[in-house]
């Protein structure tokens, strides 16, 4: 029995699936401040799932959960805007930091002693280099970095004091959908790039906002990685299997070593959608790095993870998702 929490959400729901589709009995545990019960019952059509709904900072909630014969968890379940998170650090230390600390007591109280972290490229701060690898120097620059940084360093004590064995995937920006649109991203507060541009199309009189065009790049704009939905399932579903496999605890970047500007991912979504789309352009926003990519190297030579999926990929399924989120017709020009 795998517990995923968090499984409610975009990249959680993802991965619930693909652990259903593979045969596993799988736990949700999800408060659905930010997941949805319409996605859990879409998951449900696809294996044997449970649902719990309750919350990390409850460790009687937790508890209960782990009456259940929990094999391994996958921990998902977080706060993430990172905008909030300099306005609220108190919201977000409680939520991150405490409720990982309960679920790693209830791990440790059950002889539970394998879980996949959630990590995020938000640790390594402003880039002193390019792609950023695993040696990169972790200095966060807001809170949502610091939270997850914490994380790791207590699953690091954990380990020693407790043999607990984590394995901690720093992402990049994840984009796309499931290619079937069963599931995808779907946020009350979208804050994310390429479902912003999407979501533009459905609206005449919206335009989309460009932040910054004299960054040193090659076309001005910024640089991220995109790395597809699936791609990064398949980096979850690996790490678990080095887990099972006795593997130590590791941690481990997951992007596509390659960079895309604001403006080619603006571009490449006009050209699927064969539309144009309302552009305006602004100034920078504070904190905002030049570029960010991932050296990948690390996961695919331990894990054996390969990305295989485009960025023209990612942006024609979360195209299909919005389609279907939105419900509404889409015209081409």
């Amino acid at each position: 029995m795998i517990l995923v929490t968090g499984g409610a959400g975009y990249i959680g729901s993802h991965c619930v699936m693909r652990l259903l589709e593979a045969g596993k009995k799988v736990i949700i545990f999800d408060n659905l401040s930010t997941g949805h019960i319409e996605t859990v019952n879409e998951l449900k059509k696809h294996g044997e799932l449970e649902f719990i709904k309750g919350d990390l900072l409850n460790i009687e909630d937790i508890k209960k959960v782990f009456n259940n014969n929990i094999d391994a968890v996958i921990h998902f379940a977080a706060l993430s805007l990172v905008g909030e998170s300099v306005k609220e650090p108190l919201k977000y230390y409680y939520n991150n930091v405490m409720g990982t600390l309960n679920l790693l007591n209830v791990m440790i109280e059950n002889n539970v002693k394998k879980i996949v972290f959630s990590s995020t490229a938000a640790t390594y701060g402003e880039p002193k280099y390019t792609p950023i690898d695993e040696l990169h120097p972790q200095n966060p620059i807001n809170p949502y970095g610091n939270t997850k940084l914490m994380i790791e360093k207590m699953m690091d004590d954990f380990d020693k004091a407790y043999g607990l064995k984590s394995v901690r995937l720093r992402y990049f920006n994840v984009a796309g959908a499931d290619e079937k649109a069963r599931i995808g991203e779907w946020h009350n507060i979208e804050t994310h790039l390429i479902p912003n541009i999407l979501k533009s199309v459905f609206d005449e009189n919206k335009t989309f906002n460009i932040f910054g065009t004299d960054y040193n790049t090659k076309d001005g704009t910024c640089v991220r990685d995109y790395i597809n939905i699936e791609d990064l399932i398949t980096a979850h579903i690996l790490a678990l299997e080095y887990l099972f496999n006795g593997g130590n605890t590791n941690f481990f970047n997951l992007g596509t070593n390659e960079g895309n500007s604001v403006k080619e991912v603006f571009d490449a979504c006009q050209k699927v959608l064969n539309k144009n789309i309302n552009v305006s352009t602004k100034e920078r926003r504070e904190g905002d790095p030049e570029i960010l990519v991932a050296d990948n190297k690390k996961a695919k030579e331990v894990l054996g993870w390969q990305n295989n999926k485009t960025l023209t990929d990612s942006i024609s399924s979360a195209f299909e998702w919005e389609k279907k989120l939105s419900g509404k017709i889409y015209a081409k020009n």
